[in-house]
């Protein structure tokens, strides 16, 4: 499959370039990006072109993988797929839920794969424990942490403008909905959501399954603080998710594999658009009762 790389970014350089590069049945072709030296230096440091106009580039490929910020995601998602590319999209697909339907509905109407790069569902261990916890059920309650030291951490490389606008709610938040979303089912409603520290979210869900989560996401937590935790109790007990300490080249490489599977069978991932655009509803609601409980 031909795939090229739309942003130039900490993280289409730290994980999007060396894995669409290194991956054996992608064909690296170019690279775009909004600032053109960027695009230049990128490119040229895995042997590919940089493409002044994107849509040259989706001219030449057969998907593409995005790291932009989620409102700029959304329309060159819907262009790419209209342009039938394949998407390999980064979370979250958008930060407001039209946008997010707009991306849906370009995917279903041009009949393209997507596939969501929700990173913890690409983690072997983690995604086998996600399996087994949705097939085990009973769950009464689950508490989900996710704390990063984006902002407390000077000089942090993802420091970058949409954190700083949107905060953990939309950064990380759709980590943590990735995982409880297939094991504790669809939520029916935001309960509740109160601003903590800095740019920290809590949050409340009920879900269709019958169980309630909690939720604490944040960038700003000191570093010593950071990590990532998800505990499930229930009928059978209590089940802590694995740790992972793999970085996210081969995460995104099984996520290219997914969506190299996706075009070829017609099925959709677990993890397609559609999936992205349901994290966002949840988010979005979450959202407005934070802005009603701060002040």
């Amino acid at each position: 499959m031909r795939i090229g790389l739309l942003g130039t970014g900490p993280w289409a350089t730290a994980a999007h370039a060396p894995a669409l590069q290194d991956h054996p049945d992608l064909d690296f072709v170019g690279v775009w990006g909004r600032r053109p030296e960027a695009a230049e230096e990128l490119a040229g440091r895995h042997g590919t072109r940089a493409y002044q106009d994107v849509d040259a580039l989706l001219a030449d490929v057969d998907a593409v993988a995005v790291a932009l910020p989620p409102s700029v995601q959304a329309g060159l998602a819907v262009r790419a797929a209209s342009a039938g590319c394949h998407l390999l999209l980064d979370k979250p697909v958008a930060t407001t839920a039209e946008q997010a339907r707009e991306v849906v509905g370009a995917v279903r109407a041009a009949e393209v794969a997507s596939v969501v790069f929700f990173t913890t569902r690409f983690v072997p261990d983690s995604a086998a424990w996600i399996t087994e916890q949705a097939a085990t059920g009973g769950w009464f309650t689950a508490r989900a942490q996710w704390l990063g030291a984006v902002f407390s951490d000077a000089g942090h490389p993802f420091a970058t403008p949409w954190r700083k606008e949107k905060g953990a709610l939309w950064d990380v938040g759709p980590h943590a909905l990735s995982v409880l979303l297939p094991v504790l089912g669809d939520v029916r409603r935001v309960a509740a959501a109160v601003p903590g520290p800095g740019d920290t979210a809590q949050l409340v869900l009920d879900h269709e399954g019958g169980a309630s989560s909690t939720l604490t996401l944040s960038l700003t937590a000191p570093p010593a603080a950071s990590g990532a935790e998800v505990q499930l109790r229930g009928t059978s007990g209590v089940a802590d998710l694995p740790e992972s300490t793999e970085g996210a080249v081969p995460s995104l490489m099984r996520a290219a594999d997914a969506l190299l599977g996706a075009a070829r069978t017609g099925t959709p991932h677990p993890c397609d658009a559609a999936f992205g655009l349901r994290v966002t509803e949840i988010l979005a609601e979450a959202e407005l009762l934070l802005d009603k409980n701060t002040g």
